[in-house]
């Protein structure tokens, strides 16, 4: 019986030849096309050099969803938002969402047979939300002056809003031409009080910026009570300035574990409220809304119709074209969760990060400066003088893996410098529990280090 003889195995490993060989192009197109598994393998194994996104406790950003959502986002990749008129669904899931939020906020003339009778628009992500909010507010000014026959013109609008607010506040406030008026923070108060809100208001004021939930330290700002000092302020006969909620954090939180607190429209000096449905309301990157009290709070002038994609359309963004995968997914949670939940899975983060920040303050290495039970956020900072900084801590826990970021405080209190862990769906209490115990691991290895004389004026990580 004869054998044929072949040339042998084919042989074609994932990473010789060129894929192996020949650097990335990274700033020029390349003259050649690519096989896509090629292209695919470059890219992919490039990302693996970025952090889990799982063990990255600085972003508020959601990093875990179902399998059915992500099948629904991936479903819904190439739907362009902007283009109702050709895709209705999308438009009308849209309009149910922006619905949804502005219910759960206690909007006024809300019917549940039409959806336009909700005022707001579905946004990018909170930094688009707040500069829309804040551009209503800025035309509402405006307004009020020509009704009473001042000239707005030659004037200068300004914001009042703690020095604690997302850096999105200053970008609104420089790229629309209005004067932020920062309120300062102080060691052991990290939120604003009505004391310098009262102080910093005048006729020229535009609104007054609460937050829900600092970036911070997750604190929630006296809303209520903001609102009752400029109530009386007006009723007294000084100058009337409306509020804006920044729930970009706090939005999809509070109502479900702090039903009782009144901060939204139920305040009838809160005028708009931005919330990130890619933080708290559970879904992917980026989509948030922005909504008003009522009609009266949007003016008009804002709102553009154009009619070359189909049909008379009105639009208030600063995007036009968008994916509207983002929207599909946050109307599967609404769905897929409800009140019940929501409310359900609030309780858990907050019980996961009571529970981190019960155990860091048991372990008498830290002082708490909030424990979790506001929002599910935990901030921290070193007791005493250990001969080491949080930047150390930091630094040392990323070789477990962990991202938890330390930062100063803002203006008032840039001394103190904090650590802080965002507790968000998919950060079970088994990962809280391993995120513990590195800890305790890292500030034994710091200890150690410091009979040696390895901090003699070096610290032992890069900052």
């Amino acid at each position: 019986m004869s054998h044929k003889h072949s040339r042998g195995p084919h042989v074609a490993p994932a990473y010789t030849g060129r894929l192996a060989m020949a650097p990335v192009p990274s700033l020029r197109l390349p003259d050649e096309a690519m096989d896509p598994a090629a292209a695919y393998r470059f890219i992919h194994d490039e990302l693996m050099l970025d952090g889990s996104s799982r063990l990255n406790l600085a972003t508020f950003v959601t990093t875990w969803m179902d399998p059915e959502a992500e099948k629904l986002m991936a479903e819904t990749f190439d739907k362009n938002m902007i283009d109702k008129d050709e895709y209705p669904a999308t438009a009308a899931i849209e309009a149910r969402c922006v619905s949804m939020v502005a219910d759960l906020f206690h909007a006024e003339d809300l019917r549940d047979d039409d959806p336009a009778s909700a005022v707001g628009v579905s946004t990018i992500g909170s930094s688009e939300a707040v500069m829309l909010a804040g551009l209503a507010m800025k035309w509402r000014w405006r307004q009020k002056l020509e009704r009473n026959g001042e000239q707005w013109k030659g004037r200068t609008p300004n914001l009042v809003m703690g020095a604690n607010v997302q850096v999105v506040w200053e970008k609104f406030c420089r790229y629309f031409d209005v004067e932020p008026r920062y309120l300062p923070m102080a060691e052991g108060r990290y939120v604003i009080t009505t004391e310098q809100v009262l102080d910093a208001v005048d006729e020229d004021t535009i609104g007054v910026v609460a937050i829900l939930g600092t970036t911070y330290t997750g604190e929630l700002e006296p809303v209520a009570e903001i609102c009752e000092a400029l109530d009386e302020l007006a009723q007294g006969g000084g100058v009337d300035v409306p509020v804006h909620v920044d729930a970009a954090s706090g939005g999809f939180v509070v109502p479900f574990i702090h039903p009782d607190l009144v901060w939204d429209f139920r305040l009838p000096r809160v005028v708009s409220i931005n919330v990130s449905g890619h933080k708290y309301g559970l879904t992917y990157p980026g989509v948030g809304f922005v909504v008003w009290r009522n009609s009266e709070h949007l003016p008009e002038e804002l709102v553009f119709r154009v009619n070359y994609l189909g049909g008379d359309m009105p639009t208030f963004t600063l995007n036009f074209s968008r994916p509207g995968n983002q929207v599909v997914g946050q109307y599967y949670n609404f769905l897929r969760l409800g009140r019940a939940g929501y409310t359900q899975v609030m309780q858990c983060l907050s019980q996961t990060a009571r529970w981190l920040g019960d155990e860091l303050r048991d372990s008498e290495h830290f002082e708490l400066i909030s424990d979790g039970s506001a929002i599910p956020v935990v901030a921290f900072r070193l007791k005493g003088e250990p001969g080491y900084t949080e930047f150390d801590v930091s630094q040392a826990l990323r070789a477990h893996g962990w991202q938890v970021p330390a930062y100063t405080m803002p203006e008032g209190a840039e001394d103190v410098v904090v650590l802080r862990v965002v507790v968000r769906e998919g950060f079970s209490a088994d990962l809280a529990r391993a995120l513990k115990d590195d800890i305790i691991t890292v500030l034994g290895q710091l200890d150690e280090l410091k009979p040696r004389g390895q901090f003699d004026g070096v610290q032992p990580f890069a900052h």
